[in-house]
């Protein structure tokens, strides 16, 4: 067995017993449940009605915001993986939907990062 049908056998096991009626099923749109759109985008979704809106009034307040937003993304990801190598019903989209997110979201606050040490250093640089 290669790779390949190794994904395919995972990916749809009703495949091998009937091959049209499988394929169609698999084509067919899946619906996604709100709790698990939850766990992979929890800053992205509004807040419920009547949920007081989370504001961070510092900027060391909204540093913290984001790095935890970050590692949020970051476990998240990690569970949809374990998830999905656990064989529970996790979907391979999901999976990899959560991890580039978490990806992204990282190279972001690398930017950021990288954007405040510049400025801080062009600040040290200035005579007075």
């Amino acid at each position: 067995m290669n790779p390949l049908t190794a994904l395919r056998t995972l990916a749809y096991p009703a495949l091998h017993s009937d091959p049209s009626q499988a394929l169609a099923e698999s084509f067919k749109p899946k619906i996604i449940p709100f709790s698990e759109l939850e766990q992979l985008s929890p800053g992205i979704l509004p807040n419920p009605i009547g949920a007081p809106a989370s504001a961070a009034t510092g900027s060391e307040n909204l540093i913290t915001g984001l790095i935890k937003e970050v590692s949020a993304k970051q476990s998240a990801a990690g569970a949809a993986v374990n998830g999905l190598l656990g064989g529970q019903n996790v979907s391979l989209h999901q999976t990899m939907i959560a991890m580039e997110e978490a990806s992204i979201s990282l190279q972001l606050m690398v930017e950021v990062r990288n954007k405040l040490l510049e400025s801080y250093q062009e600040l040290m640089r200035m005579q007075v």
